[in-house]
């Protein structure tokens, strides 16, 4: 079970969304920092972690997946987001140089399959990042927020998972150690939890943050023509410039 993509807008315009998206937000542009040039993605529900790339990432787009359902993106100006199939990417082979993936994996019935397509569309010194909820964690035991629906994971499921589709891990965080409680108390002092969490308790995190990259090895089939068609290509004029 999942929601949809309607909650997910209501659940941002609340205290407790408001607070998600400032801390994740904050370890995402210090994770990612200048993309001035990459050619950044966000599949699943981003729209709340994307905002703060406009203006640097070139082209940016919230891809939402079929199984959520799809809203504009941004309110005002041009249209950046679109509805997708997750395991058929409107993206040309390489075309991506960043990837975020929020409220998508756990909920996925072809998590493999979507990676797969991932690792497609990812370019070889391209960065996925994903943010999933923490099976050991309080958010993924209570259904007040998103992160309480779908299948959580450990670190060692995430590390399995993303083998097997061709990634090695990289870079590990945890993240949301604030209860997720509609609190006062807890809402104004959110980087108080969250450095206490990194302390008494590092493991038992909301979410676990994972950045990792495209093992290029090995070979995958080449698409049909017929799906080929069916691709979007970066817009001309547009030169990557992506750093490492």
């Amino acid at each position: 079970m999942h929601l949809d993509v309607i909650d997910l807008k209501d659940f941002y315009t609340r205290p407790l969304g408001h607070m998600v998206r400032r801390l994740l937000g904050a370890r995402l542009r210090a994770r990612w920092g200048d993309i001035k040039g990459c050619r950044t993605f966000g599949l699943g529900f981003t729209a709340p972690y994307l905002g703060a790339f406009r203006g640097q990432a070139e082209p940016l787009g919230a891809l939402m997946p079929a199984s959520l359902g799809a809203i504009p993106w941004p309110e005002q100006g041009q249209c950046l987001s679109v509805l997708v199939d997750e395991t058929d990417l409107p993206l040309i082979d390489e075309g991506a140089d960043r990837i975020l993936l929020v409220h998508m994996l756990e909920w996925s019935e072809k998590s493999r399959a979507l990676l797969r397509e991932l690792w497609r569309v990812l370019a070889p010194n391209g960065r996925l990042l994903l943010i999933v909820p923490n099976r050991r964690g309080l958010w993924a035991r209570v259904d007040t927020t998103p992160f309480g629906y779908g299948s959580p994971f450990s670190r060692s499921q995430l590390t399995k998972l993303l083998k097997e589709a061709m990634f090695s891990p990289e870079e590990w965080q945890y993240a949301l150690y604030v209860p997720p409680f509609n609190w006062r108390i807890l809402l104004r002092w959110p980087l108080f939890w969250e450095r206490l969490g990194l302390v008494l308790w590092p493991t038992f995190s909301g979410v676990i943050m994972v950045e990792a990259t495209k093992q290029v090895y090995a070979a995958v089939p080449v698409r049909e023509v017929k799906a080929r068609r069916r691709m979007v290509p970066v817009p001309a004029g547009v030169t990557p410039r992506c750093g490492n």
